[in-house]
């Protein structure tokens, strides 16, 4: 069984880096994420998270990045169904903008 969760992941984090390669070109390296939140440009990813909860999902990756509106998170998540889903949450604001 744990060998099939390892398969399981390692299939997720490979579907989802391809698709967010281009989205991830316009993310925030790690210093740059730890500047906007000390800064207090975005909330914490931890409060993006909060948004989502509701969701009963785990967190499998997450992105701060530059958008049309500002910055985002875009977290990708697995939920109980088995079903990889994209969130986007506005990081200025905390509000979820989107669920894919």
């Amino acid at each position: 069984m744990p060998h099939r969760a390892v398969a399981l992941v390692a299939a997720i984090l490979l579907c989802t880096s391809n698709a967010h390669a281009t989205a991830q070109d316009n993310c925030l390296n790690r210093a740059e994420r730890h500047a906007a939140v000390a800064s207090k440009q975005v909330i914490p990813l931890a409060a993006a998270l909060r948004v989502v909860h509701g969701r009963r999902a785990e967190l499998v990756d997450a992105h701060l990045c530059h958008g049309p509106q500002g910055l985002y998170y875009l977290l990708t998540l697995l939920p109980r169904d088995g079903k990889v889903r994209r969130a986007a949450v506005d990081a200025a604001t905390g509000k979820l903008a989107e669920v894919r």
